[in-house]
């Protein structure tokens, strides 16, 4: 008998690139998204977001919320105290904060409906594993899966011991896995290629040397037999992208809820 697998943990990211927080329940909305996930983003003058891909100085910036409020309090993290902000009534000032971290004019941009994802196809929550953290850990002696889970950013957290068992979340390409998390249905889409950001200390922004390179043979080596090999190009991919149908908005995942295939 395969072993109950459940929602262990949800993080949200309220502004893309920032901090996460660690909710027990997730609304699903309109657009599929998480509600509160990636809400909020910071562009530049041109459009573009300014996010850990582009600068790595955001690793930075440290983020407490309070959803309920929605408040957030930020700081630079050599620095001890804290400035506190509405994200929507206080949208000047924290354009101001932003401005003079970055040493740029910036806009804060906000949409409640589909957040703005980094996959516009594949909105739905990014899952991840308990045993695929901890395996990954191990590649790079990282002691605490704390900071391997920040690395990475996933949505869903899921109680398995086995590493990579959300591969089987995923097929063959032009096809969906349908599964569900408690009565939730998610259609999972694809493997996540990843950028820079997981090589970063969440933290600091300091760099593990040869992250990619060691992370890809790592991954082709312990690639499990239920992962389908035509949807690896390359083996720099973890978590899965998902999609949400319309028809699941309103509902809501909770920790706890287990994950049916």
């Amino acid at each position: 008998m395969n072993p109950t697998v459940v929602v262990n943990s949800i993080s949200v990211y309220p502004i893309k690139s920032l901090d996460g927080v660690v909710v027990s329940t997730a609304r699903i909305l309109a657009g599929g998204t998480l509600e509160h996930d990636r809400e909020f983003a910071v562009f530049d003058d041109h459009g573009k977001w300014i996010n850990g891909k582009r600068d790595s100085r955001i690793h930075r910036i440290r983020a407490e919320y309070d959803l309920s409020g929605l408040l957030v309090s930020l700081r630079d993290a050599d620095e001890s105290q804290s400035r506190t902000f509405h994200l929507v009534e206080n949208q000047r000032e924290l354009e101001a904060w932003f401005a003079d971290f970055f040493g740029v004019h910036v806009h804060l941009r906000r949409d409640p409906q589909n957040g703005f994802p980094d996959d516009v196809d594949s909105t739905g929550p990014t899952i991840v594993g308990a045993g695929t953290l901890r395996e990954v850990s191990s590649w790079f002696g990282i002691a605490d899966p704390e900071e391997t889970r920040r690395r990475f950013r996933a949505n869903i957290e899921l109680t398995t011991d086995v590493p990579f068992w959300e591969d089987r979340l995923f097929g063959d390409a032009e096809t969906q896995v349908e599964f569900r998390i408690g009565d939730v249905t998610v259609l999972g889409v694809n493997p996540c290629q990843r950028c820079a950001v997981p090589s970063r200390n969440p933290s600091t922004g300091v760099v593990i040397p040869d992250f990619q390179r060691v992370f890809t043979a790592r991954r082709e080596e312990t690639l499990p037999r239920w992962a389908p090999l035509s949807r690896f190009n390359h083996y720099y991919r973890l978590s899965v992208n998902t999609r949400i149908p319309p028809s699941e908005a309103g509902k809501v995942i909770r920790c706890g809820n287990e994950v049916r295939i």
